[in-house]
């Protein structure tokens, strides 16, 4: 094996950043191999937005980074001709038209392919003449989607990039994005906060609050380590000596309970049993995060 294809696309440790005495990262570690869709999840504040600035290169911290094989912080210039960032969909100028989007992404990108481009926007009702105030939002993530998929890079990073679209277009850019874009060669990391939308589409789950991660496992292992019992109310005690880590009430007395590495076997005589949504799962490892 080439031990340049094995090594991890990012790979970060102890990573530390302050902000005017508050702590935006505080020892934040984690590694993301190629060919991988990651969510960073968190709060408001958590530290999201700073990781992913490191990640590009746009703000120093202290540990140790590497992207691509690449320090961020001295080699952003090389770096950037293999990452594609994306921030919210909803933000183009108003002025532009579709082909002056297309030209500026072909000057900017080395890798950016004109033809795909235009061909993926050939099966849509957008036209090169068209100014983006002329579009519904639909449009706006058609030609989005365009852009995007026609760069080959080796690492895409999405920062809330549907923030403001109804539910429709947001899953139809999700569902573009992994059947059109993604595949064993390329890395996707997405941050946002409707956790429920892009549950299908992850491979692993990053968690981070008050800058540290806090639960760092690929979806498949979560499935296997989290287990949600519905409990009635004459098994709450004994359910509890099975030490949940969250608990929430339901109608008509009935509690769920969350346990971690608990074997699903062991709780199934307290009630029924089921793997929690991701957004369950967050909600109880984020108590407390917004007080």
């Amino acid at each position: 094996m080439n031990a340049v294809l094995d090594a991890p696309v990012i790979s970060a440790r102890n990573l530390d950043k302050t902000y005017k005495g508050a702590r935006a990262l505080a020892g934040a570690s984690f590694q993301i191999p190629a060919g991988r869709i990651v969510g960073l999840i968190g709060p408001n504040g958590a530290g999201k937005t700073t990781a992913l600035k490191a990640i590009l290169g746009l703000i120093r911290c202290d540990g140790d980074l590497s992207v691509l094989g690449r320090d961020p912080r001295r080699e952003r210039d090389a770096l950037m001709n293999d990452v594609c960032f994306i921030a919210d969909v909803a933000v183009l100028p108003r002025w532009m038209r579709v082909r002056d989007a297309i030209d500026f992404v072909e000057g900017v990108h080395p890798r950016f392919d004109r033809v795909r481009c235009e061909r993926f926007l050939a099966n849509t009702k957008l036209r090169p003449k068209q100014r983006v105030r002329e579009m519904s939002k639909g449009m706006i993530v058609q030609l989005h989607l365009a852009l995007v998929m026609a760069i080959d890079a080796r690492l895409l990073v999405l920062d809330e990039p549907t923030l403001g679209l109804d539910i429709l277009y947001r899953k139809q850019f999700y569902q573009r994005l992994l059947e059109d874009y993604f595949d064993e060669q390329k890395t996707i990391v997405v941050t946002t906060h409707q956790v429920e939308e892009i549950e299908h589409i992850l491979t692993d789950v990053l968690f981070i609050r008050d800058g540290r991660i806090v639960l760092d496992a690929p979806m498949d292992d979560v499935a296997e380590r989290f287990v949600e019992v519905l409990v009635e109310a004459d098994r709450l005690e004994a359910a509890r000596a099975h030490r949940p880590i969250d608990e929430r009430a339901m109608p008509f007395g009935k509690t769920v309970m969350l346990f971690d590495n608990v074997p699903a076997a062991a709780l199934t005589a307290y009630g029924e049993t089921r793997t929690p949504g991701l957004a369950d799962l967050f909600v109880a490892t984020m108590k407390g995060a917004y007080a």
